[in-house]
């Protein structure tokens, strides 16, 4: 009997994020694309696919880390909504959008996926919003 396969990350979360930080049940990542200030939950259990893969303790804890970033993300960016998903169609990989939107977001107030290109942060702007979002969810 072979031992179960360790949780890992998809490729393609990987490519397109930095990594912000490990809440107690996800892996937390900071899309690369300064359109927008968007956040990545993931939580780290193998073949988990959909919210209803997670036992209840899971769930539960993916609400309230959820509601943890989602707090931090208004605080830091000052966001005029917040849209969050789990949608998943390109990478089955269980994962939580946070999206920070304003009101003169180039996509607003249409959804922000294919509106626009992603445009990768400046080195010194992610650093910046990384450190701000590890200190607003007490990961610094």
């Amino acid at each position: 009997m072979s031992a179960a396969s360790p949780w890992s990350l998809h490729p393609r979360l990987a490519a397109d994020t930095s990594e912000v930080g490990d809440l107690p049940l996800s892996r937390l990542l900071l899309m690369n694309d300064a359109n927008y200030p968007w956040l990545l939950l993931v939580p780290r259990c193998v073949g988990a696919e959909e919210i209803v893969d997670l036992d209840e303790m899971q769930r539960n804890r993916l609400g309230d880390e959820i509601a943890l970033v989602s707090g931090a993300l208004k605080s830091v960016t000052a966001a005029d909504k917040l849209n969050i998903a789990a949608i998943g169609n390109i990478v089955s990989q269980l994962h939580v959008h946070v999206v920070a939107r304003r009101r003169s977001d180039p996509a607003w107030p249409r959804p922000v996926w294919g509106a626009l290109p992603a445009r990768p942060y400046e080195p010194q702007a992610r650093a910046q919003l990384l450190a701000a979002i590890r200190g607003a969810v007490g990961l610094a």
